[in-house]
């Protein structure tokens, strides 16, 4: 019999010795004071949080027990920031002075039985209310350009995804695709540029303009589709333990990632929600929830408050603070701009009116829509971004949502510019450019209103790991949206 071969399984994520130092960084960013754990920490040998990926580079297994020690001390720290930054919704709602009211043919709707939008026994046609919000085919055209708009967004952003911004800037120059434009290749790139900055290594092979064949799965789009199943199966009541339950149904464990893949790691260790959210999570703020918004933003035309409470729901299985509220500002803005009346400007006010003004997600929106309505040029406005938040992890939510709001602000409603922009603005690539195509595809209005280069490598396919619907069209996905969205 040969002897066993002692070896580690690197488990991305989740390993505790690999979260103290994530955590850390979390203390720092909310104003705990966790200097006297830190030294324990890195006195024992520990490391500090992996700069990119989702493992440290060499397993330490040994320091396991006091790494899960240390990740509960600090989660019992207080945090001065709590009491400005809840999240629980009776509070983060009392926080919002601006909270938007339920629009009046949401309320009619719900006393006689009737989708929002549509007059009780209205055909199936492209009905409008005088709040702007329309049924019918023109929901369905806008609905149908919003997923193929996330979709490329998403697939702009994939090959370049964990880059640094100098890196996205060169590989872009090389082949004078800049400002950015048109899909990111290899043709033409100095080989001394791509050894310097490799392609994501996991996306280069289907998302460089010379490989895309339809879309391929990447989870920015496999929660969008999980929420279309929540909503069949549960309706617009769900709560956030049917958000559970549909996850272990549905969701492979290995296409989660960050704090989802803690909160899935909790559920099988018998936490149940929302402390599954805070049960050594220090991704609890990163982008997650918010890539999950954009189903409770669509399928609530016109009413911000209802898509952002629903968002919330959702969101608080995996976050907390600034996590939840990335997720309820791009619900609003997606569920105002679905509308079909709204400009982006007054999407993202809509936005910004559903997350509490002194959260720190809030003032940074705020500085990336002023920084871009300042500054002609995108790169500067860039730039000052980074600079400003350039010490949170290239995932966090606060520093994505200011880069989101400026692309969008600074492209006005244009798709190119506003997907071109929000991937040419680094950290988070492929979520970003995700949700400024849904924005923009809700804007444009139609999908034959998306530049043909955008959409004809899609081949209306969508590929996932999600059950039932894997190679499935855009087309179809818009019209179950539809059904969702006219749903009593």
């Amino acid at each position: 019999m040969s002897p066993a071969v002692a070896c580690a399984l690197r488990l991305t994520w989740v390993q505790p010795e690999d979260l103290v130092g994530h955590e850390l960084r979390q203390a720092a960013e909310d104003g705990r004071d966790a200097r006297a754990l830190a030294a324990r920490w890195y006195a024992a040998g520990g490391q500090p949080a992996p700069p990119a990926a989702g493992a440290s580079p060499a397993p330490r297994p040994e320091l396991r027990p006091l790494a899960e020690e240390i990740l509960d001390a600090l989660a019992a720290l207080p945090s001065p920031l709590a009491d400005r930054e809840p999240t629980d919704l009776a509070a983060l709602v009392a926080a919002c002075p601006d909270w938007p009211e339920e629009p009046p043919s949401a309320r009619a709707a719900r006393r006689q039985g009737a989708p929002a939008g549509e007059s009780p026994g209205a055909a199936d046609g492209a009905s409008t209310t005088g709040d702007g919000v329309t049924d019918g085919d023109a929901l369905r055209d806008r609905l149908h350009a919003a997923w193929l708009g996330r979709a490329a967004g998403c697939l702009l952003g994939k090959p370049v995804e964990k880059l640094p911004l100098p890196a996205i800037r060169a590989l872009a120059r090389a082949t004078g695709n800049w400002p950015l434009a048109d899909w990111f290749t290899a043709r033409g790139v100095p080989s001394d540029l791509l050894t310097a900055h490799p392609w994501n290594r996991r996306s280069a092979t289907t998302s460089l303009a010379e490989n895309i064949d339809g879309m391929p799965e990447d989870d920015d789009l496999n929660y969008a589709l999980l929420n279309l199943l929540l909503l069949s199966r549960h309706g617009r009541d769900f709560t956030t333990a049917d958000v559970a339950r549909l996850w272990l149904d549905e969701l492979p464990a290995g296409r989660t990632f960050t704090a989802e893949r803690i909160a899935y790691r909790n559920l099988l260790d018998g936490v149940e929600p929302p402390r599954t959210a805070t049960r050594r999570n220090p991704f609890r703020e990163w982008i997650g929830a918010q890539i999950r918004a954009d189903v409770h933003g669509w399928t609530h035309p016109g009413d911000p408050g209802a898509a952002a409470r629903q968002a919330h729901r959702d969101a608080v299985l995996t976050h907390t603070g600034n996590g939840v509220y990335g997720a309820m500002f791009v619900a609003a803005t997606l569920a105002t701009a679905a509308g079909g009346t709204a400009d982006v400007h007054r999407a993202l006010a809509a936005g910004l009116s559903v997350v509490p003004p002194e959260s720190r997600l809030a003032r940074a929106v705020r500085e990336g829509i002023t920084t871009a309505r300042a500054t002609p040029d995108f790169d500067t406005v860039v730039d000052r971004l980074h600079a400003r938040f350039g010490g949170y992890h290239w995932v966090h939510a606060v520093p994505n949502a200011a880069l989101l709001a400026a692309a969008l602000t600074h492209a006005d409603g244009d798709f190119t510019r506003s997907i071109g922009a929000a991937v040419s603005g680094g950290w988070d690539t492929d979520s970003n450019g995700a949700t400024a195509g849904s924005v923009a595809g809700l804007l444009a209005g139609r999908a034959d209103r998306l530049p043909a280069r955008w959409t004809t490598p899609l081949k209306n396919r969508l590929s996932t790991s999600v059950p039932s619907f894997d190679g499935i069209g855009f087309d179809t996905l818009a019209a179950l949206t539809h059904s969702e969205a006219v749903r009593p």
